[in-house]
């Protein structure tokens, strides 16, 4: 007998496996990880010591059902020290996210937050929406729950405080006043309609009610309005008399305003049957600016306090916290928490949880919210369940598909060529997991559908034979649907059968009779074309996730499009940046004039020096 027949020792398992950890650790703090026998990992934690937190480990009995399954389950460990217990503290959480142990407390949902920016950069500030990293100079103000928060805020300062909100290369081309000014949302300082000193006077008005300052703002416009009156301005006083009435509705539409809470993030948790809602209220400078619900991965077995310090730690990972986090419940290391989060800000962070007062009624509307999501996400949830079943049996599939991924097109005559997937699970809509794929093909035919398709899924096939060979992390799809009846569905299987994949179902969505919704045509490989019924719940299912898919894969064309038509010959000249770019066309007019110019026009740019403009001279001119 070869060794190769001999089989393998099975690896041992259990709280004898974490014990014979205890040898080598000491008192120190740090992280420790729980591994299974595949090396993959079960569960991340941290310990003020290291040997006291692992020796609960290695009992045998004395464990919730939860932790019960994870000792039993571990066949290896890894630790981490660290200097102190904050500093495992913020690596745990950072591990968590990364690693999203079986076992652990995870929030799924970690977007970033929009913010409002006043921008610095210009004689004549903007006010825009800002997402990410803060290295536009200018001020800050958010954080926002929402996209949505954030636009009607924008739409209500920009009648209340008229800013621009073009870009400043508009800015710079304009010779007359844009709607925006006929519609009394600003004052047009690109052709001169107010003055650099009134509109400075304006962004620190909108300044100052970003900040809070809104009573202040009304006394001063109220002064003026009665000013302008005194004075027979009649005019001026019925503008300013608009912008305190516009501003008025601005703060009767914002619904909780703390009077007594000026900085605060409100979080509530409602666990319900091993599922979590956690509501978080955002209130900047006395204002509430929007709430949003998440929902962590939690167990049965999980309590208040556990699953509230998982999420407070990791949704702040990546994200200033405010002076107050106002909490439902207390967690199991509040100063610990403090600690970390007060370092992130670099100034005192405060965990309270009210029992009464404002901040307690805060808190309770916040878990009221919570509660009412959480029941609208289990209806959900259930409903999903039974569409997912529905969609198995109608196609044959052994289980209800944990991840569908739907697949489109989109291009006008070839051009802008891009590829989309949404993917849907029992949960929904995944967004996080969309993907585009800008197609690369040089030798493909313009509108070659089926060459897009094969590209697409060729690459997203590689990626998965790469990152996932052995399918253990959830990322292959339990069905493939595809847009496009047996030719799509024929180009996609060749792809299969070349990569070597297999056991993954594929089903064409073709548009039917007359294109007809409703009268769509089913296609698998070596099956007979199918319908479903009408009025069948999955055929509306699968409607929705083809237009998801549609949706996606044209305003991804659309933004490929809109970028390919902002683009210049500028773009491709090296050491033209975006602020020389602005130079050249504001003081040119145009690309096709720069392309035109001699070099002592293209030295008398301010900011181009004689190398850049001998460079650009040579770019449009040397055709050898």
């Amino acid at each position: 007998m070869t060794d190769a027949n001999i089989p393998a020792e099975p690896v041992p398992t259990g709280h004898g496996v974490v014990q014979a950890y205890l040898r080598t650790l000491d008192a120190s703090p740090g992280v420790y990880r729980m591994l299974d026998a595949q090396a993959r990992v079960l569960y991340v934690g941290k310990a003020r010591n290291l040997k006291a937190r692992v020796s609960n480990y290695a009992r045998p009995g004395g464990h919730t059902g939860r932790i019960a399954r994870m000792i039993d389950a571990t066949a290896s460990m890894m630790f981490l020290t660290t200097s102190t217990e904050t500093e495992a503290l913020l690596l745990e959480q950072n591990l968590i996210k990364q690693l999203k142990p079986k076992y652990n407390v995870l929030l799924r949902d970690d977007k970033s937050f929009p913010n409002i920016l006043v921008t610095k950069t210009h004689d004549f500030p903007m006010i825009k929406k800002h997402r990410g990293a803060k290295r536009e100079k200018g001020a800050y103000y958010g954080p926002f729950a929402s996209a949505g928060a954030v636009n009607r805020t924008l739409a209500q300062l920009q009648r209340v405080f008229q800013l621009r909100n073009c870009t400043d290369a508009m800015f710079e081309s304009r010779t007359r006043p844009c709607l925006q000014y006929q519609i009394k949302r600003c004052t047009a300082p690109c052709v001169g309609k107010i003055s650099k000193a009134e509109y400075a006077a304006q962004v620190g008005d909108a300044e100052r009610y970003l900040s809070g300052r809104s009573t202040e703002i009304q006394e001063k416009l109220a002064g003026q309005m009665a000013e302008a009156s005194a004075e027979m301005e009649f005019e001026r006083a019925a503008a300013l008399r608009d912008r305190i009435k516009a501003l008025t509705q601005v703060q009767t539409t914002q619904g909780i305003n703390p009077r007594h809470v000026d900085e605060a993030d409100v979080i509530a948790l409602y666990l319900d049957k091993g599922q979590a809602c956690v509501q978080v209220f955002f209130i900047r400078a006395g204002q509430n600016w929007g709430n949003r619900d998440f929902y962590p991965r939690v167990g049965l077995d999980v309590e208040e306090p556990e699953a509230l310090e998982a999420f407070i730690g990791q949704f702040y990972d990546t994200k200033e916290p405010p002076r107050q986090l106002i909490l439902s419940h207390a967690i199991e290391n509040p100063d610990l928490m403090a600690e970390a989060l007060s370092g992130k800000l670099g100034r005192k962070v405060e965990l309270l949880v009210p029992q009464r007062g404002e901040k307690a009624e805060l808190v309770e509307a916040a878990m009221r919210n919570a509660r009412e999501s959480l029941a609208r996400k289990l209806a959900e949830s259930a409903t999903q369940a039974k569409l997912l079943k529905g969609l198995a049996e109608a196609f044959d599939l052994p289980n209800p598909p944990e991840r569908i991924e739907v697949y489109d097109n989109s291009h006008i005559q070839g051009a802008h060529a891009v590829g989309a997937m949404i993917v849907a699970g029992p949960e929904g809509y995944l967004k996080s997991q969309y993907r585009k794929f800008n197609i690369k093909g040089e030798d493909l035919t313009p509108g070659d559908d089926f060459g897009m398709m094969k590209e697409v899924l060729q690459r997203r096939f590689k990626r998965l034979l790469k990152d996932d060979p052995d399918r253990e992390k959830g990322l292959w799809p339990g069905l493939l649907l595809i847009d496009g009846g047996a030719g799509q569905v024929s180009a996609v299987q060749e792809i299969m059968n070349e990569m070597g994949v297999d056991g993954v179902p594929m089903v064409g969505v073709a548009k039917g009779l007359d294109r007809d919704q409703g009268k769509e045509e089913f296609y698998r490989t070596g099956k007979r074309v199918m319908a479903l019924p009408r009025n069948d719940p999955v055929l509306y299912f699968i409607q929705r996730l083809r237009d998801e898919a549609h949706r996606f894969a044209i305003g991804t064309h659309r933004a490929k499009r809109s970028k390919a038509i902002g683009t210049t010959p500028l773009d491709e000249v090296p050491g033209v940046g975006a602020a020389r770019k602005r130079a050249l066309l504001a003081h040119f007019g145009s690309a096709k004039a720069v392309s035109r110019a001699n070099l002592a026009d293209l030295k008398a740019v301010e900011g181009v020096s004689a190398a850049l403009a001998q460079k650009l001279f040579d770019f449009f001119h040397d055709k050898g």
